[in-house]
């Protein structure tokens, strides 16, 4: 059936709310990729409402804590939300969810297909209850495809994707990156085409379904540059940004440490040269231009890293300054919690929760000049929030 308007919600946002402000969402995903998702959604504004099992997100258990299932990796994923425990394989808990459907503007999860047709919030069992709403997922693959029940992690989309194959050719054997970047990328994509989604209802009055495959997601991240030769139909003229695979392409070592300098433009690379102390470089004919620098950017890249390898850190960034070249440190993850510039822009905000102590939460990295997003809420305890969110629904009963 044709999903039916819905009517605009009821709360009009003010000046310096943020954009999502009024809008609610129901956040039935688990980890990293909808956790990340829903934080967005919940850092702009909206009433992001996450239902849990009584076991709650496996993520609560995850990196350091004060308290059990309060670990560092659920805190980081999870500000900005209500948190409310359902059984959703009881049918009271059903029942509940239902009722909290009839009101919520999106619905978000990362299950299987399946699993999510067993537990009864697929898009056809939520929009029959919500015509207007915006069903959204994640799964690892199409909804339409033979693989579309596959289970799939960070991991496996990894290697599936060509992204693992990456690091191949340029350490010589296939390595995952040291970060979930499938999730929290296919996280981000989740949360702008759910944003996009509301652009679409506020002009049809229409909700639809709205679903990230991981796979697909992250093929086309990784061939953006990669796809080459095969762009033009024409895969035997090569696959793969040559660049990136040289290996001096890595931060430089210097006498004292180490530095990051790129040059893409001609007049960057000339600058870059004299910087270096090696200006005749400027006449080179392999360097003459883009073409002909990625086709010699190992030797162009061995110079650099030779050159750099004669100075200190801080003389280098003293030439780079005055070259107008860009030029950064190479920072550790330590060194994040004292870099100048995130000092300087107050990046880490420090807040005080009332059972975990002392939190440090990074801050919210876009910025809107009339509506900007805010910390709201810290971190939820399982639950936490259960007979709250339910009584917003259901009027209290006379013997009580």
């Amino acid at each position: 059936m044709d999903s039916q308007p819905q009517e605009p919600s009821p709360q009009k946002p003010a000046e310096g709310d943020g954009p999502l402000a009024g809008y609610r969402v129901l956040d039935l995903s688990v980890n990293v990729l909808g956790p990340v998702a829903t934080q967005i959604l919940g850092d702009m504004g909206a009433d992001v409402i996450k239902i849990e099992s009584p076991d709650g997100d496996y993520t609560r258990q995850v990196g350091p804590s004060r308290n059990p299932k309060m670990g560092a990796l659920f805190l980081n994923a999870n500000r900005n939300k209500r948190s409310v425990v359902l059984d959703l394989k009881k049918p009271d808990a059903r029942v509940a969810l239902l009722d909290l459907v009839r009101s919520t503007d999106v619905l978000v999860h990362s299950m299987r297909p399946g699993a999510a047709e067993r537990l009864g919030v697929d898009y056809e069992a939520i929009r029959a209850v919500n015509p207007g709403i915006i069903h959204a997922s994640a799964s690892g693959f199409r909804l339409d495809s033979e693989r579309r029940d596959w289970p799939a992690f960070d991991d496996v989309i990894q290697g599936a994707s060509g992204v693992a194959g990456l690091m191949a050719r340029a350490s010589g054997e296939p390595r995952y990156y040291p970060t979930v970047i499938a999730d929290k990328l296919c996280g981000y994509i989740l949360a702008s085409s759910i944003a996009m989604a509301f652009v679409w209802r506020e002009r049809t009055g229409h909700g639809q379904q709205v679903n990230v495959p991981m796979m697909d997601a992250m093929v086309n991240f990784n061939l953006i540059e990669h796809l080459c030769g095969a762009t033009l139909d024409r895969p035997d003229l090569g696959m793969g940004y040559s660049r990136v695979f040289s290996p001096h392409r890595r931060p430089y070592p210097t006498q004292d440490g180490h530095i990051c300098v790129m040059a893409a433009m001609d007049n960057q690379w000339l600058r870059l040269f004299d910087a270096i102390g090696r200006p005749e470089l400027r006449d080179d004919p392999r360097f003459a231009t883009a073409a002909l620098r990625t086709d010699h950017i190992d030797a162009l890249y061995g110079i650099l890293a030779e050159a750099i390898a004669g100075n200190t850190t801080a003389e280098w960034r003293r030439r780079f300054d005055a070259a107008d070249v860009p030029k950064g440190p190479a920072n550790s993850l330590e060194d994040l919690l004292v870099d100048p510039y995130l000092v300087q822009t107050g990046y880490f905000e420090r807040h005080e929760h009332p059972t975990e102590g002392a939190l440090v939460t990074p801050r919210i990295p876009v910025q809107f000049s009339h509506s900007p997003g805010r910390v709201r809420r810290l971190p939820p305890r399982l639950g936490e929030h259960t007979e709250e969110v339910l009584s917003e629904i259901r009027p209290p009963r006379a013997d009580t």
